[in-house]
């Protein structure tokens, strides 16, 4: 039997790796115990855009959810990825790899 691959189901992060951006991403954001972060690789459909990129959800009670979207695999990002986007609009950007354009991203809670 022949196993296709979904290209736009979510991949798996190595957990190391995962633990690191996240702890990257508080430090950074500088985010309290309350605030819930998520790291998603998704296939990526923008015109230009690497085929995966890594969503980081920024979740704090009662808030909209914040998001970075970072054009590459969760492998691949650094600390200086995350730090660029957040100081560019304080943790709500989108960091191309190739043009490191940035725009605003904002997901509304499922409350409102």
């Amino acid at each position: 039997m022949i196993r296709l691959a979904n290209p736009f189901a979510p991949r798996r992060a190595l957990p190391e790796k995962t633990r690191q951006i996240k702890a990257w991403v508080r430090e950074l954001c500088k985010l309290d115990d309350a605030v819930v972060v998520s790291i998603t690789e998704l296939a990526c459909r923008d015109e230009g855009c690497p085929d995966i990129e890594t969503v980081i959800g920024i979740m704090r009670p009662s808030e909209k959810i914040e998001t970075i979207r970072i054009h590459k695999e969760a492998a691949g990002i650094s600390r200086e990825d995350i730090s660029n986007a957040e100081r560019s609009t304080a943790g709500k950007a989108i960091i191309s790899k190739p043009a490191r354009s940035v725009s605003l991203v904002s997901v509304h809670s499922a409350d409102g």
